[in-house]
């Protein structure tokens, strides 16, 4: 039977201060922990088992979804003491792996069709299938190298600028046959990108790449993960199919209060006369006083936005409080509880 592998065990570093006190792959995406958007797109290939591999505050993570039941699917968990890097978490969930699993990074968002890359995996009687998109700057990330036929030649992974030979990445979405994880050591942490794939490629052993043409994002920076939340509220991607209580403009009182249609705000915040909310999230319990300006941003639950307030294109971290008329330039990042004093400009 085929299964997911989600590689849930990052402790999120570039993602800080967000990802301080909570793992990387549950930050709220539109309100809703991110891992919900891999389990549903997962689901939507008819997959219904997931296997968690989990290392940095794995109790946060299963709390959440505990074995799955509630949200229709089968939740296996497989912990690693010490991180063992991508190919190792495989290798060390090899106990629950018994066909062909789709393998995804935990920092993925994308639309891509897991059905569409299953069959195009099987054509291709493919051992390993790397699914890549092209992307404006490739340098921090994988660059893949492949033939005519779409067999991969070379991987090159992070290269400096100077030494990038294309736009094609590893997108983080791979399908792998059983016998893959026989090219895998126990023990020691190894790396899907680094030594199993360019070592595959190097055999030349049937792997392949499966160039997607949709939406792509990863959320491992601030800036990255803003970027997901507008893919988000401007439909790029759908939501996954998991009750929320996020509301758009029809469900507000328009009187004295504008909140564009793109907006996502949940539905236990309060939002007074004169605030104006664009193209923003706004998570549960957030206040917004009167006269205040929110664009472009994402603010997490039990924050209050002061009066007269401006906040463009940043990030505010839980339970915040920003001072009356203060000021949040593009690219604030403001961990939780943070606290921003009176007619501040950060």
């Amino acid at each position: 039977m085929i299964k997911a592998l989600i590689l849930a065990g990052g402790k999120g570093a570039r993602l800080r201060p967000l990802a301080l006190h909570i793992p990387k792959p549950i930050v709220p995406l539109a309100n809703i922990p991110f891992l919900f958007f891999q389990i549903d797109r997962v689901k939507r290939a008819n997959i219904t088992e997931t296997i968690l591999s989990l290392s940095y505050q794995p109790r946060k993570i299963t709390d959440i979804f505990g074995d799955g039941r509630q949200y229709g699917v089968i939740m296996r968990y497989s912990h690693e003491d010490q991180p063992l890097g991508t190919a190792g978490a495989f290798k060390a969930a090899e106990n629950l792996i018994d066909d062909t699993t789709i393998v995804l990074n935990g920092d993925i968002l994308t639309d891509v069709d897991l059905l569409e890359v299953l069959r195009f995996h099987r054509e291709k009687n493919a051992e390993a299938t790397i699914v890549t998109v092209r992307v404006m700057n490739p340098s921090g990330y994988g660059i893949v190298e492949t033939a005519p036929d779409g067999r991969i030649m070379r991987f090159t992974e992070k290269p400096p600028e100077d030494e990038v030979t294309g736009d094609t990445i590893n997108a983080g979405i791979y399908i792998l046959e059983r016998r893959a994880l026989e090219r895998i050591s126990t023990g020691g942490a190894q790396s899907f990108e680094r030594e199993l794939f360019p070592a595959m490629a190097h055999e030349k052993a049937k792997i392949f790449a499966y160039p997607m043409q949709g939406f792509w994002q990863d959320v491992g920076s601030p800036a990255k993960y803003l970027e997901a939340g507008f893919g988000v509220i401007s439909g790029r991607v759908q939501l996954p199919r998991y009750p929320h209580n996020s509301c758009r403009l029809n469900d507000w009182e328009r009187s004295r209060i504008t909140i564009d249609a793109f907006s996502l705000l949940d539905g236990k915040c309060v939002v007074k006369p004169g605030a104006m909310i664009e193209n923003s999230i706004l998570g549960e319990d957030c206040r917004i006083e009167e006269g205040a300006r929110i664009k472009d941003s994402v603010i997490w639950s039990g924050t209050r936005i002061l009066p007269g307030a401006r906040i463009e294109r940043s990030i505010v971290g839980r339970q915040c409080s920003i001072g009356e008329g203060a000021r949040l330039r593009p690219g604030t990042v403001l961990g939780d509880k943070s606290s921003v004093s009176d007619f501040s400009i950060l």
